[in-house]
């Protein structure tokens, strides 16, 4: 059950819910600006749903697992995993800083770089460990030709 538990996106969650936190019950009067920090907030939020969405396209078109602690049938270098290995957790990131943005959680944005930190070592890491074991050379070039996060 924990395998179930410790997903990219109840983490997502719970970082979420600390910013909302931080918003509604110390806002200590903190503000980040007016309309345009929520006009980058919504790009933000909406970038991170696109990207999410475009990932999961090509898992579903290469028929194989989008589940974090699960091996992969075949390695996706297409669609959006040529400009990132990790796009869904790049959009994770995008819809954190978007909503955090969007709520004024001036507080809450060192949660951002810790996100990105319990991401790569809870995921990234691990999840590139077992592509190299299974693909090797093939992953090998997939890495020097694509950075992991931009």
């Amino acid at each position: 059950m924990f395998r179930w538990i410790d997903m990219p996106p109840v983490w997502l969650a719970g970082f979420l819910g600390l910013a909302r936190v931080q918003a509604t019950q110390v806002p200590l009067g903190l503000r980040l600006g007016d309309g345009w920090v929520d006009f980058a907030g919504g790009l933000l939020v909406g970038g991170g749903v696109l990207l999410i969405a475009l990932a999961a396209m090509e898992f579903r078109r290469h028929k194989t697992t989008i589940v974090p602690h699960e091996t992969p049938a075949r390695l996706i270098t297409s669609g959006i995993f040529r400009r990132s290995r990790n796009p869904i957790y790049l959009g994770d990131t995008l819809i954190l800083a978007g909503l955090i943005l969007l709520w004024d959680a001036v507080l809450a944005l060192p949660l951002i770089p810790v996100f990105v930190w319990v991401i790569e070592k809870r995921f990234i890491e691990p999840e590139e460990n077992r592509m190299r074991r299974v693909f090797r050379a093939e992953f090998a070039r997939y890495c020097e030709q694509t950075r992991r996060w931009l």
